[in-house]
């Protein structure tokens, strides 16, 4: 991936606070559910309730897609990401801690009681496979497909 790429592609991570997740339900049809997350590097992380339909979703089928995007008057202002990606719901309490400390250091409100206790919550981390880079400002529709 070059380095400019890489670096909107990290940029709008950063910018935006919540993206949308399309898992699969077991009837075969998709349920996009919208969460807030963190990114490190070009992985995702956000928890859940440990009994959602998201973490059941994802036992049964790893693949999932999600939008990270913001909303602009002016549609050539249009910038965001569409990817799919494997997901996991993390297991090692390293991993967990680290994955809440940085979603603590992105949501400050969680800091402190706000803070979810890992054996109350489902860690989630996602590994995007492609990315589809959203740029309006280059063109109405302008997308550029990147492989991870």
């Amino acid at each position: 991936m070059k380095r400019n790429m890489q670096a909107f592609i990290l940029k709008q991570m950063k910018k935006h606070r919540s993206m949308t997740i399309a898992t699969v339900r077991s009837d075969g049809w998709p349920q996009a559910t919208t969460v807030a997350y963190v990114n490190d590097g070009l992985d995702l992380y956000f928890c859940c309730d440990p009994d959602s339909q998201k973490v059941r979703n994802i036992a049964r089928c790893r693949r999932v897609s999600a939008a990270i995007d913001g909303d602009d008057e002016d549609w050539s202002r249009l910038k965001g990401l569409s990817l799919a990606a494997t997901a996991r719901v993390l297991s090692d309490p390293k991993e967990i801690a680290r994955a809440l400390t940085l979603l603590g250091r992105k949501y400050p409100a969680l800091a402190g009681s706000g803070r979810p206790e890992p054996k109350d919550v489902a860690v989630v981390k996602l590994r995007p496979k492609v990315i589809s880079v959203i740029d309006y400002g280059k063109g109405f529709g302008h997308t550029e497909l990147v492989r991870v």
